[in-house]
């Protein structure tokens, strides 16, 4: 017999974070497997993704102000983050938005990390599908995506399913990466072959808004944010050297050394800096 999952309002989540947990953890999702373009338990990256992809305070408050600025004036109660990972910005989304955040995602590996790191009361995490996300209709005020959407099995059924778990007015503000931006990610120079893997990999950034405005929002905004991701090539290298992502994690050990050789020997001064395509999108009402 197949279950589909509890349909779970964020409010309850607090009071019964628990028992939801493990129910949502043993239920299949409406029937459907978990899967991502990368099986993330199949890896060692749980352990090595939160402090390889950390950001500095000052730049979580970047983004922080950044999402703040998309969604003034509204009512936010309740954020889901799609594709939470580690929840390295689940706590400080709640913080920001005084909100409950629920955090969701397929691997059980980085929601491990993800639960044994959290220190905040109103933030929940939980095993699941963007594809099936197991929360209720018209329980969510905004969908937080996070460099998730590559992962995504069924883009279009996301951004349904975003439809549906938000409020009216809702908003869906999406940071992600795209193929167009190859040549100012600053890793590529040093391993070369990570060209062609996020060219294959990495949606264009017209196609993701364009599978959000086939399920009926608006665009609000459409643009990027650069992001400082190190102080100097030394802090950079070490970031790098844990193989947080997951397209260096594609990389043969030989060609993944002979860059990491590249990088410890860059004289060049920091700060090193990236560009993040971020899209703001509205329910219509």
């Amino acid at each position: 017999m197949e279950f589909s999952p509890p349909e779970i309002t964020a409010g309850a989540i607090i009071a019964k974070l628990n028992t939801v947990a493990s129910a949502v953890d043993r239920m299949p999702l409406a029937g459907a497997p978990l899967l991502s373009a990368m099986d993330y338990d199949k890896t060692e990256m749980a352990k090595t993704y939160r402090t390889g992809r950390s950001l500095e305070p000052e730049v979580l408050q970047q983004w922080m102000d950044v999402v703040a600025a998309h969604v003034e004036g509204k009512d936010v109660q309740a954020i889901l983050d799609v594709g939470c990972g580690t929840g390295r910005f689940s706590e400080a989304l709640a913080e920001e938005f005084n909100a409950n955040v629920v955090g969701i995602d397929p691997s059980r590996t980085m929601l491990d990390e993800a639960q044994r790191h959290c220190t905040h009361s109103r933030v929940f995490y939980a095993r699941g599908s963007a594809e099936f996300i197991p929360l209720k209709t018209s329980s969510v005020d905004v969908v937080f995506i996070s460099m998730a959407f590559h992962h995504f099995t069924d883009p279009p059924a996301v951004a349904e399913e975003c439809r549906r778990v938000l409020r009216p007015e809702g908003r869906v503000c999406l940071r992600t990466g795209s193929w167009e931006k190859i040549p100012a990610y600053p890793y590529v120079p040093y391993f070369p072959g990570t060209a062609a893997l996020i060219e294959k990999r990495l949606p264009s950034i017209r196609f993701q808004r364009e599978v959000f405005e086939a399920a009926s929002f608006d665009v609000l905004f459409e643009g990027e944010v650069w992001q400082q991701i190190a102080p100097d090539f030394p802090t950079y290298a070490d970031k790098i050297a844990l193989r947080a992502d997951s397209i260096l994690v594609s990389l043969e050990d030989k060609e993944f050394d002979a860059g990491m050789a590249m990088l410890r020997a860059e004289k060049a001064p920091g700060p090193i800096v990236e560009p993040i395509d971020f899209l703001v999108f509205g329910k219509h009402t």
